[in-house]
């Protein structure tokens, strides 16, 4: 059985980071774990994994906040649709496109 990793937030020295740097960031890539580096016992910095610190960004974007509150205002009036739907509409409107590429 696979143990579920948790998201660990560890404080570590500036300095022991900058000397095990490769291997906190391994951790905080592949174990999804948060490091807050230390100067003089001051948090001065946070390591995360690049793809939660798009996700993080992208959310500080007006304009993505905007389009979450409006697609989950839509999903709660009952405008969704099953995930299966959309992709079946995507691959059928796909399929006729590969087709004219073709040449006989």
């Amino acid at each position: 059985m696979k143990k579920a990793l948790a998201s660990m937030v560890h404080r570590i020295p500036i300095t022991k980071a900058r000397i095990n740097l490769g291997q906190v960031v391994r951790r905080a890539h592949i174990n999804k774990e948060y490091f807050i580096l230390e100067k003089d016992g001051i948090p001065v910095a946070g390591l995360m994994a690049a793809d939660e610190l798009e996700d993080y960004l992208e959310l500080r974007d007006p304009g993505i906040r905007e389009q979450i509150r409006r697609s989950t205002e839509e999903y709660r009036e009952g405008k969704g649709r099953p995930a299966q739907d959309l992709l079946s509409e995507v691959a059928a409107k796909r399929t006729p496109k590969a087709k004219r590429g073709q040449s006989a």
